[in-house]
């Protein structure tokens, strides 16, 4: 059997971790200024990390949620008191996509609507609503082209104004930095604007902070440096640096009903126990801090060099996008393979930098001469 061929892979194997660098089968090391998507939120093989869920793994991985799971209800604590969010609730499973499913479908309960309004270039996943929710037919197979929903451009208030007067719109889902969009940033304004038209019109408001949550933008959540409250808040990612989770915080305004949401395999006790070590990290690390203070070093590094074929540099904490004046194919893959250095990208001309948390300024530093190198 061979393995189903849809992913354009680098030829390269990696094979161990530590902080923020990787080193392949050879032994050639590279540093990390992606974390894998995004995932890796407190550096690979962080040792507290490790030994967290050696214990776990070594007492219990998995038991279904027909009983008792005292982890959930600790990360649920310890989730509320680190976000802000403690009179929310939890519901915990196992990707982005599944979050944002989930999210769309207690909206829909709570207002019996089906419509949909995502911003132009959004990406939400590639499950059967999430994917339709994203910006991009490519990836939309007609079993999932069914309607539900409206992109509209971003910070364009008249324009999302005019489809919610409709009154038939069952959720809003906005991701405040978008990722895959190209490092694209919603306003103040909007989102302020956003939030009462959706109190107005009974509509949900969901952010997704799946790629700009969790600390990534130096607060826990992106949609709080525009200082509102989403219903519905869906996070992955980095919840549990590298082990398959997501969750789904919930609002007050939604009433729980037996039987109304379910998972097998979310929040099982090596997924928790993960999670909670990934918020000791952050807490005695102050990660989220560094997200923020080396964010903004290495952007203003990066503007400051005037580089060549670099048009802008935008972004929040460590989620920053560099708009090239050229394809950044080239330019990526050089980084790579001549100065050892992982970056995403996004669109044609976007490179993406989304390293672990934990990323020093030595490191922004090396990161910059790598980059200058290939320009």
């Amino acid at each position: 059997m061979e393995l189903f061929d849809v992913y354009p892979l680098f030829d390269i194997a990696i094979a161990r971790g530590k902080g923020c660098h990787v080193w392949d089968d050879k032994g050639q090391e590279y540093l990390d200024l992606y974390g894998g998507h995004a995932v890796i939120s407190i550096g690979h093989c962080h040792p507290h990390y490790v030994d967290v869920m050696t214990k776990q793994l070594n007492t219990l991985g998995f038991y279904s949620n027909s009983v008792q799971n005292p982890l959930q209800k600790q990360l649920a604590n310890r989730l509320g008191k680190i976000s802000g969010y403690e009179d929310y609730s939890l519901f915990l499973i196992n990707s982005g996509a599944e979050a944002n499913e989930n999210a769309f479908k207690l909206a829909s309960f709570y207002n019996g609507r089906t419509r949909i309004l995502s911003i132009e270039k959004a990406f939400h996943g590639r499950t059967s609503l999430a994917v339709e929710a994203t910006n991009n037919p490519k990836i939309i197979a007609p079993i999932n082209n069914n309607g539900h929903v409206t992109y509209l451009p971003i910070n364009d208030i008249n324009a999302w104004e005019k489809e919610l007067q409709k009154g038939d719109v069952c959720a809003v889902i906005i991701e405040c930095i978008q990722g895959v969009g190209g490092i694209r940033m919603v306003t103040k304004d909007f989102m302020k604007g956003i939030l009462k038209l959706c109190d107005k019109y009974n509509t949900v408001l969901i952010c997704d902070e799946i790629q700009c949550g969790y600390g990534r933008s130096g607060k826990f959540f992106a949609h709080q440096h525009f200082d509102i409250k989403p219903d519905l808040i869906t996070v992955a990612k980095g919840i549990a640096n590298g082990f398959p989770m997501s969750g789904l915080l919930i609002s007050p305004k939604f009433t729980p009903v037996y039987g109304q949401l379910g998972t097998t395999f979310g929040g099982n006790h090596l997924a928790c126990a993960g999670a909670l070590a990934v918020l000791d990290v952050m807490e005695d690390e102050k990660l989220v801090e560094n997200a923020a203070e080396v964010g903004t070093y290495l952007m203003d590094r990066l503007k400051s060099e005037k580089l060549p074929h670099v048009v802008e540099v935008r972004g929040l904490g460590l989620m920053i996008g560099i708009e090239l004046d050229v394809p950044y194919k080239d330019i990526r893959t050089r980084l790579v393979k001549e100065q050892h250095c992982f970056t995403g990208c996004a669109g044609t001309n976007v490179l993406r930098l989304l390293p672990p948390l934990c990323l020093t300024k030595a490191e922004a530093d090396d990161f910059i001469e790598r980059f200058k190198a290939v320009l």
